[in-house]
């Protein structure tokens, strides 16, 4: 019996207070909890943790194993103050308890301070970003690679026009949700403004209601845009279904009857991609693609004649308008890319020649 009562006495000295702080660099309702661990934890099975509100009884929240001596507490409320306790399991029997703690209470914080690098990298990024933007709207005539495919978009009108056929434009299968689709309607307002001047029936095809309603206004605005409103025809965008291959079943048709003299699936597709581009081929209409689903790339690639890959479709708006703030927008987003590549390298040569300690410093 008296060795019962020394072990029980030591095991209340060893639990003392508990050490409870706001967890730092998070959005609040994090406390973390911490204690000493009973010398003779041979002679316990756990831990439990319990929690009281600044004027209320205490509550068992948790329990622990006997290792473990440090406690996250999620469920607790941003603002409010609490008190924690800790006790010492033995044989299903509370062995030892600690003091309880001072009050603590959880706050959200602004910032991630172990964030600080990505904070640097945005303010860098930022002032590229601005840098171009400032001298596209001053005029500076900036470079953008050719993209052939964006080039022969003009080409592929004339060529409907001259032979008194329709273009057919699939914007993808995607929701509007989806930032190729986006890019592809993008391309679309383009290609209806061309088309009206050229008095060129477009066809435009949707699967998803919410892309065909956009595309019906985009389409619209661009015979505004050429002083032809009056040549706009509702019927020419149409929804067909939200079924994947019962639409593209439709477009094949399509296709096949009126045979237009040039296709264009912009947008994000799925395995449909082949169906469409081989039917489009065998009519002999050109074809030009564009998608970033690298899954679909090869059957483009195969079957049309120019195919704009992944961020192609995405530059097109400031390709083909050379509008300044998207001029500058693109050429900061390359020199972005550039600075993360240079970053890459100077990291790899440091890890490569035993620098690991420079490169903590930038550690998240």
């Amino acid at each position: 019996m008296s060795i019962l009562l020394i072990f029980l006495l030591g095991a209340i000295d060893s639990l003392g207070t508990p050490l409870v702080k706001d967890v730092p660099n998070d959005e609040g309702g994090n406390i973390m909890v911490s204690w000493q661990a009973v010398k003779e934890n041979n002679e316990i099975d756990g831990y439990d943790i319990y929690r009281s509100e600044e004027t209320g009884s205490f509550e068992k929240i948790a329990s622990t194993d006997k290792w473990t001596t440090q406690f996250i507490d999620n469920n607790a409320l941003t603002g409010k103050t609490y008190r924690y306790q800790i006790s010492a399991l033995g044989k299903d029997e509370i062995v030892a308890r600690s003091e309880v703690s001072e009050p603590v209470k959880s706050t959200g914080q602004w910032f991630h301070t172990a964030r600080f690098n990505i904070l640097i990298g945005f303010i860098i990024y930022s002032m590229i970003l601005l840098w171009f933007i400032y001298h596209a709207r001053k005029g500076k005539d900036m470079y953008i690679r050719k993209i052939a495919g964006l080039d022969a978009l003009d080409e592929a009108v004339g060529r409907a026009t001259e032979m008194g056929k329709p273009i057919l434009y699939v914007p993808g299968l995607s929701s509007i949700a989806d930032i190729a689709t986006i890019a592809s309607l993008n391309i679309l307002s383009r290609v209806a403004k061309k088309a009206a001047e050229y008095n060129t029936t477009l066809l435009v095809p949707n699967r998803n209601p919410v892309v065909f309603t956009v595309a019906q206004e985009v389409v619209k605005a661009a015979h505004a845009d050429a002083g032809r409103p009056d040549t706009y025809n509702p019927d020419n965008v149409y929804f067909i279904t939200g079924n994947q291959f019962a639409y593209v079943a439709a477009v094949c048709g399509t296709m096949v009857r009126q045979k237009p003299a040039t296709n264009l699936f912009l947008g994000y597709f799925w395995a449909e991609s082949l169906i469409l581009a081989e039917t489009g081929a065998s009519t002999g209409a050109i074809q030009i693609a564009g998608t970033d689903s690298v899954f679909q790339l090869p059957f483009f690639i195969t079957t049309c004649d120019y195919t704009l890959i992944g961020e192609e479709l995405y530059a097109a708006s400031a390709y083909l308008s050379r509008e300044p703030l998207l001029m500058g927008s693109l050429k900061g987003q390359d020199w972005g890319k550039i600075f993360i590549f240079v970053i890459l390298i100077i990291g790899s040569a440091l890890t490569l020649f035993g620098f690991e300690q420079i490169l903590a410093l930038f550690n998240t």
